[in-house]
């Protein structure tokens, strides 16, 4: 075929896909042409060539086609969806045509041990569907939601790397699908709209798992059914070749799980800081396992925890074991450090693409089963429910499997498996007898040469063989007049020549039948072992998660141990009465202050106050994280620990500002404290700090204020709620379930010299802010802090401050001013005063002045927070 017919043929594959790229194969080598040379070229510092045919040039790179894999993963990671199409006999030469598609979400090659889900979001009759699928390890999920903040929270907490939007979803660039964009860094993927009709994706869903099967795991509901359906269809079509992989469908109610919406999972950090970073997050910080399996599932429980109490208990059992039996748990680490993926290596030998290391692989980690039973049974931990978990498993099919294995595979076999050398001898018969006369024909070869010299005379003589030349008797000049007739010269070199022989002829030819016959076959007999490996990808699957399930207990068992962590009394209902509570992550940088928590039926809410930087964020932070360990099946950094199960997670900590998206900080802080009152119930553990902080004082006490009341009356959680606010302390006087505490702090702060905080809460409101201190600590020069804390002090005795420099800029001139706090104005002149010229009010007068003033109010009129600011007012003036 010319140049341009190979080009032409591929802008036609091309045009048949809606992939991003296409890499044709063209002999050797996998190409790509035209625009996708020269992108290719850019993104993956691949040489790109100018060919030139019938006056035409093209640009073309390419890589040999072992090589291919790195480079599509490259590519898909990145986000590129990526055609592959295969080169094939004919009986006229050869043809192409794509066989696969690898996506972000088929991508089967990832060396990335985090999960990677595809998941499909579909809205049906007024409810979503969700369904995730792991192509690399066969896990599939499917749920159904009425609402569009649990889909995020869920495609937040799986962390999708492809995103499949139904037609109702996409078509109108609907809000939610915005947000799928903005908070996810999953590729957002157009599907074939038929693939999510509810019948269709029904039949899909019968003829993967059975007609049995939708009814059995309860789902009933068309969104799902359309969402899971959609995800199947685009696995099969993209060709990456794993459905069978896919034998579990598992319908999961998010409801079994704590709630936890996107914006609690990134204010808490579970899986990485708000910078986005892994290193500081929870996961990270009690991470020890010795698998990526492992691994996995630890990131799955910390973004999962569950409410359902006989699974926390189990889990907390077998932290519990492994924490007190510390010979055994380091018996049992020792023995999963050499176990493999099996949950991937099961989806890779479905897939047709598990070499002869991969199944390997496979024989090695079922090996690990036994020794994790025997580890377990001959240890303290035999009373634990550890021995009910690797008993899960069929032991005795995985000991078959693992005998099968062991028999058939060589130890060390080749890369490629089609060159023979993958099976033991005595596995086949045939293949046996293939083996015999290869080895036959190879020790001819090897004694051909000791041979001819003794019939020559010949010294230098040797037998070898290359790709050019075949076998070859190769002899140097200086003897080259004493061969014997019936050589035939085929080469001359510089110091030698080669000859062959009509008897080495046909030996070679012989020895090359044998090893075309022995790759063959040996490949049948691979494909058929494979194949039934593939037949038990099921018990792998169960295999795998249960060391990876062992693996995550070990972990967690591990950290309680190195930091001292405590097993939780877990009830269910009850309060959450922490002592000696610490940061989980905070903890392991720096020395902390350990502080205790109580939240009761008579005290359910505490309202936190104190300075910034004083750790008031930390501490609800830590509350909230205790809790979430605890329904995760953890131990928990404190002393003791009584957690009653709640339902939820909600926090509104911090905000960022999101103006590229048309909303500012404080428009994304009432967004998500909206979602908090809508979605929080009475079993909720809510974290609110500085509810109002980004708007006017009065208009942020206010919804500070009635948040206080809405939380308190109409939800009845369990809440921590930290403000600069002083006035809502009052609330605890008149709010019966309210409480007061505060962080304690050491010296007066009048000098803006002797303040320490000591990240103690203490009981009670705290008296101020102590902003200026911490401006101070900030590094604010220091004559900006100096006229701060001048300023706060003639705001504190409703004194005229001079507005220095008003007219000039200059420090020199002052004008006289009083600030007025209700009208947020500043009164100069004839209302303020001038320089120098303060009023000096006699007691008497001072107190005719708030009489007058109280005798104005009209106190049905005034707002009580209004009422509040003006009553404390009148206190100070009058101790004054």
């Amino acid at each position: 075929m010319t140049a341009d017919g190979i080009v032409g043929e591929f802008l036609a594959l091309k045009s048949e896909t809606d992939a991003d790229l296409l890499a044709m194969q063209c002999g050797d080598f996998y190409e790509f042409f035209a625009e996708d040379a020269e992108f290719v070229g850019d993104e993956l510092d691949l040489k790109v060539s100018e060919k030139s045919s019938h006056g035409s040039t093209y640009p073309m790179a390419g890589v040999p086609v072992d090589d291919l894999t790195p480079y599509l993963k490259a590519l898909v990671e990145r986000g590129y969806r990526v055609a592959v199409a295969d080169q094939y006999e004919t009986d006229d030469g050869h043809a192409r045509e794509i066989t696969r598609v690898v996506t972000p979400g088929t991508l089967l090659e990832t060396t990335d041990p985090s999960a990677q889900f595809l998941a499909s979001v579909v809205a049906v009759d007024g409810r979503y569907g969700l369904a995730l699928a792991d192509v690399t390890t066969g896990e599939f999920l499917v749920t159904t939601t009425e609402s569009a903040a649990d889909v995020l929270a869920e495609l937040h907490r799986f962390d999708p790397v492809e995103v499949l939007p139904g037609p109702t979803v996409r078509d109108e660039e609907t809000d939610l699908l915005a947000r799928v964009r903005e908070r996810t860094d999953a590729a957002v993927t157009d599907h074939d709209e038929a693939a999510f009709a509810p019948g269709r994706a029904e039949r899909t869903l019968r003829e993967q798992f059975g007609d049995a099967a939708l009814d059995s795991v309860g789902l009933d509901h068309r969104a799902g059914v359309a969402a899971a359906g959609a995800v199947l269809a685009y696995v099969e079509e993209t060709g990456v070749g794993v459905l069978d992989a896919m034998t579990r469908l598992q319908a999961y109610d998010p409801g079994d799980h704590l709630d936890l919406d996107a914006t609690t999972q990134r204010n808490l950090e579970l899986t990485e800081t708000m910078h986005g970073d892994r290193g500081g997050s929870l996961l990270a910080t009690v991470d020890h396992t010795v698998t990526s399996a492992g691994r996995r599932r630890l990131r799955e429980w910390l973004t999962r925890p569950r409410r359902d109490r006989t699974v926390i208990d189990r889990r907390l059992d077998s932290v519990g074991a492994l924490s007190e039996a510390a010979l055994a748990r380091d018996r049992v680490r020792e023995v999963l450090d050499d176990a493999y993926d099996l949950e991937r290596l099961a989806a890779k030998a479905t897939s047709g693409s598990a070499d002869a290391a991969d199944l390997l692989r496979v024989r090695d980690t079922l090996s690990v089963l036994p020794a994790l039973a025997e580890a377990v049974a001959d240890s303290r931990l035999a009373e634990s429910p550890l021995p009910g978990i690797v008993n899960r498993p069929d032991r005795e099919a995985a000991a078959d499997l693992r005998t099968e294995l062991d028999e058939a595979l060589a130890d060390d076999p080749p890369k490629t498996v089609t060159e023979g050398g993958l099976l033991r001898r005595g596995y086949d018969p045939e293949l046996d007898d293939l083996l015999d006369r290869y080895e036959g024909a190879r020790e001819w070869l090897d004694g051909l040469a000791d041979r001819e010299k003794a019939r020559t005379g010949i010294t230098h003589l040797q037998v070898d063989r290359n790709k050019t030349d075949g076998y070859y008797v190769q002899v140097g000049k200086s003897e080259t007049d004493d061969v014997p007739d019936e050589y035939r010269e085929i080469k001359t070199l510089k110091n030698s020549r080669r000859y062959t022989t009509d008897e080495l002829e046909e030996r070679e030819r012989e020895i090359l039948r044998l090893e075309e016959a022995r790759g063959e076959l040996e490949y049948d007999l691979f494909r058929e072992l494979r194949d039934r490996v593939a037949a038990r990808a099921e018990l792998l699957q169960e295999v795998g998660r249960t060391l990876a399930a062992v693996d995550a207990l070990a972990s967690l068992a591990t950290h309680a141990v190195s930091q001292d962590w405590t097993r939780p009394d877990v009830v269910e209902p009850g309060p959450l009465v922490v002592e000696a509570g610490r940061h989980p992550v905070v903890e392991t940088t720096t020395d902390f202050v350990p502080n205790d928590v109580s939240l009761r039926e008579d005290r359910r809410f505490l309202l936190v106050t104190g300075p910034n930087m004083s750790g008031k964020s930390t501490y609800m932070r830590q509350a909230a994280l205790i809790v979430l360990l605890a329904q995760a099946g953890s131990f928990v950094p404190a002393r003791s620990a009584t957690v009653g199960v709640v339902d939820g997670i909600y926090t509104r900590v911090g905000a960022l500002d999101e103006l590229a998206g048309g909303r500012s900080t404080f428009m994304v802080e009432m967004q998500e404290l909206s979602n908090i009152l809508h979605s929080a119930t009475e079993e909720s553990l809510v974290v609110l700090d500085e509810v109002g902080r980004g708007t006017a004082t009065y208009d942020g006490i206010s919804i500070a204020w009635a948040t206080t009341e809405y939380v308190h009356n109409r939800i009845g959680c369990k809440c921590l709620f930290a403000t600069h606010y002083h006035e809502l302390t009052a609330l605890a006087d008149h709010l019966p379930r309210v409480e007061n505490v505060h962080v304690a702090v050491a010296g007066d702060g009048d000098d803006g010299d002797d303040v320490t905080f000591l990240r103690t809460i203490e009981e009670g409101p705290t008296d101020r802010s102590y902003g200026v201190h911490v401006a101070d600590l900030a590094g604010v020069p220091g004559p900006v802090v100096d006229r701060s804390r001048d300023v706060l002090d003639r705001l504190r005795e409703e004194r005229a401050i001079e507005a220095r420099g008003a007219e000039t800029g200059s420090d020199d001139e002052t004008t006289q001013a009083v600030f007025d706090l209700s009208a947020g104005t500043m009164r100069t002149g004839a209302d303020g005063g001038t320089a120098g010229d303060e009023p000096e009010a006699s007691l008497p007068a001072d107190i005719e002045a708030v009489l007058d003033e109280l005798e104005a109010v009209n106190v049905e009129e005034t707002p009580p927070v209004e009422l509040l600011s003006k009553v404390q007012s009148w206190q100070r003036r009058l101790e004054d």
